[in-house]
Formats: C-alpha cells, sequence, structure tokens
C-alpha cells in the first residue's frame, strides 16, 4: 500500500471513530475528559496498532471532532493574517499582505462542513439552505464569514480574518511604512484638535488598525464610545465603553443595528464616538452628531478616493429615509467632517495612507482638497486652504 493510500485509509479509520464517539455519546452522555475518551476509544478499536500510531490516529479524531482539520497549523501560525477556504480542496492564505496557496485541504465538503459548524456552534450561529450566509466574529476577536450553497457554487466559502491581540501603535505604523513621521505628528494634532476625520478605503486596505492607532491620541481624561457591526477595535484607553451590534436570532428576533446603538451612544456623555465602520443609514446620525457638538468623532468607510467617500457618506445618509433633500445632506456633510485620511493596498501588499484631505465647501456642496499625497514613491504637502483649520491644528494640545 502506497503512502497516499495509508493516509486515505487512516483518514477513514479517524472519521469511522468520529462516529462511533458521538454515538456512545449520544447514548451514555458526555461526562468524562473528551480526550481520554478518544484515547480509549482508540486503545479499544485499533489495538492492533502501534502505540505512536495509535497517538496519531488519537489526535485525528479529536482534530475532527473538536478541531478544525487543515486549517488548526494555519491557525496557529502568526505569520497568517487571513485564511481563505475556497470549497474542500483549495485554501489560501494571506502573509505580509501577500495571498499565497498552501497544501492545506479538506477530504470532501462534508468535512469542510463539520468544520464551519464546530466554529458557528458556539457562537449561536448555524448556517444552511435558509440561511447560506453569516458573518461572525470568534471569541478571540477574528472575524469569520461563511457561505454556502446554492450561494456558493464550488463548495463552501469559510473566511476567517486574523485578530492581532496587540493592534499596531502610531509608531509600529511609521516603523512599517503605512504613514511617514510628519504625517503622524499632524494626525496626531488633529484628533488632539477634536477634528472630525473619516478614514477611507478598500477592503484589507488596514482603516480599522488606522482608526485604532489614531484613537491613541485621545487625551486620557476623555470617555470614548466605540460602536461596531462586529467588534475590532482594541483602544489603549482608560475610559471606553464598547458596543456591538447583534443580528437577528435564528427565529429572526433580538437585531440591534450600528444605528440603533450610535443613537443610543449620544446618550452617554461620550467625549468622542468612534464608528467602526459607516454601512449604512447610521452615517445620517453619525453626521448629526459631528456636527452638534460631538466634535472629534472618527469613522471609516468603503471608499476608492476622498472625494468617493464624501459621495458614500451623503448616499448612505439618504438610506435613512427621512425625506431630506439631497442638498440639505451634502450641507451637512460639509458641515460634520473636517478631514479624509485614505488608505490603500500598494503594489507588493503592504498597507499605506496615500492622501489626506481638507473638506472645504464649494458652490455644489462639499469637495476635498489634498493637505498630502504619496505619489511616485515621495510625499507631497500642501497647506489648508482656510484659516480655520490651520488655527485649531496650531492650537493642538500637547501629548500628555
Amino acid at each position: 500500500m502506497d503512502h497516499a493510500a495509508r493516509d486515505d485509509a487512516f483518514d477513514a479509520l479517524a472519521d469511522a471513530l468520529r462516529e462511533r464517539l458521538l454515538a456512545e455519546a449520544g447514548r451514555q452522555g458526555t461526562e468524562g475528559d473528551l480526550h481520554e475518551r478518544i484515547r480509549a476509544l482508540v486503545d479499544r478499536e485499533a489495538g492492533l496498532l502501534d502505540d505512536d500510531a495509535r497517538t496519531r490516529l488519537a489526535a485525528r479524531v479529536a482534530e475532527r471532532s473538536f478541531g478544525l482539520g487543515p486549517l488548526e497549523p494555519l491557525l496557529g501560525d502568526p505569520t497568517v493574517d487571513e485564511v481563505m477556504v475556497n470549497g474542500p480542496g483549495r485554501v489560501w492564505v494571506e502573509r505580509a499582505g501577500r495571498i499565497e496557496a498552501t497544501d492545506a485541504q479538506f477530504s470532501d465538503e462534508a468535512a469542510l462542513r463539520h468544520a464551519i459548524e464546530r466554529i458557528l456552534a458556539p457562537l449561536g450561529r448555524r448556517v444552511d439552505e435558509a440561511e447560506p450566509l453569516v458573518d461572525a466574529r470568534l471569541p478571540d476577536g477574528s472575524r469569520v464569514n461563511v457561505i454556502v450553497a446554492p450561494l456558493a457554487l464550488d463548495g463552501s466559502v469559510l473566511t476567517i480574518r486574523r485578530f492581532r491581540p496587540r493592534g499596531f501603535g502610531p509608531d509600529d505604523l511609521v516603523a512599517n511604512g503605512t504613514w511617514a513621521a510628519p504625517l503622524r505628528d499632524l494626525l496626531a494634532s488633529a484628533v488632539r484638535a477634536r477634528c472630525n476625520i473619516l478614514i477611507s478605503g478598500g477592503t484589507g486596505s488596514g482603516k480599522t488598525t488606522t482608526l485604532n492607532a489614531l484613537t491613541e491620541f485621545i487625551g486620557d481624561g476623555e470617555r470614548v464610545v466605540t460602536v461596531e457591526d462586529a467588534a475590532e477595535l482594541r483602544l489603549r484607553h482608560a475610559h471606553v465603553v464598547r458596543l456591538e451590534a447583534r443580528p437577528a436570532s435564528l427565529e429572526g428576533r433580538g437585531e440591534v443595528t450600528v444605528r440603533r446603538l450610535v443613537r443610543n451612544a449620544l446618550r452617554m456623555r461620550p467625549d468622542r464616538i468612534v464608528v467602526g465602520e459607516v454601512r449604512g443609514a447610521e452615517a445620517l446620525d453619525m453626521l448629526s452628531a459631528m456636527s452638534s457638538g460631538h466634535d472629534g468623532s472618527l469613522c471609516t468607510v468603503h471608499a476608492g478616493s476622498p472625494e468617493e467617500a464624501l459621495r458614500r457618506i451623503e448616499t448612505l445618509a439618504l438610506m435613512a429615509g427621512l425625506g431630506l433633500p439631497h442638498e440639505a445632506i451634502r450641507e451637512q456633510v460639509a458641515g460634520a467632517l473636517d478631514l479624509v485620511v485614505h488608505q490603500a493596498r500598494v503594489p507588493g501588499g503592504a498597507r499605506r495612507v496615500v492622501a489626506l484631505s481638507e473638506v472645504v465647501r464649494v458652490a455644489g456642496g462639499p469637495a476635498t482638497r489634498e493637505l498630502y499625497a504619496w505619489r511616485d514613491g515621495r510625499p507631497t504637502w500642501r497647506a489648508p486652504l482656510g484659516d480655520e483649520l490651520a488655527e485649531r491644528l496650531a492650537r493642538a494640545p500637547a501629548a500628555a
């Protein structure tokens, strides 16, 4: 028997023992240590194997019982930022901003679905034909997205975005080239001057990382309320209240939206409101907060440029359905936002802040004017157009 055939037989035996373990648990309950019960089962049913083989078989059964199978070594690798499973036979990872194929794969669709179930079950979530798409957060903060048939045509798709227990601070972002030291200092002044800042960029461009770093410039005496669809921010701040939206239950009840949390945050005496990502009608509530005394707020939005970020905020605010004229929304955007930080993933996979723009009023409403841009491998700078922003930055409190 060749090596591949032996591996297949070993996997088949592990699957059979897993089924036997589940059947025994159903008849006898789940008392006792699961690892001990697995080893006892292997010793009883595969006693002809040598001790080393039985140890490996017990580990394989445990992996199939409560582990994530071939994903375990990838999730244990600190250099892996994202794991992408495109059906049972294809697993990709992202390292240092680059996507690369791996040798990991699931034996079949059933094995992949078992792993997905083991991820979602402790979260009280499930995925099936009736609900074929799930977005969730693991206890360690990692993001999980699952999409299965009939929406996924070539097998279930599982995406896990790893969470870093310690986020990048401002100096870390200077060190890895996300922003230069002069830009860091300017942004620090903007946060301390209580400018309302919008961070824009595409998926995976590092918006949340930059947002988290900017919060380090907030004074320790301020009360910060964060609102997120799935909690990713980890503020190193003395006084933080973290709010997270809640999806509907399996019965379709109990949903709490980001918009509802933003509106509630206004009643919680915040000095700063930080919204992880503006995706819907909460944009209008955020604009209202920024222009009615809650200055110094921070949020992110998906957009391809600073100009597009303003247009997207306008569109999302219109989704509130209050019947406000578009001109009124545009005026509110112009009055609420001070700066747009635009981030992108550059060739080679690195993330970089490629533009910092001030929001200015023009005849047609809000517009952006670049203060900083990264082009052709070097930065370019311009002074603010108006005196008001320049004076605010000049008067910004010094670092504590």
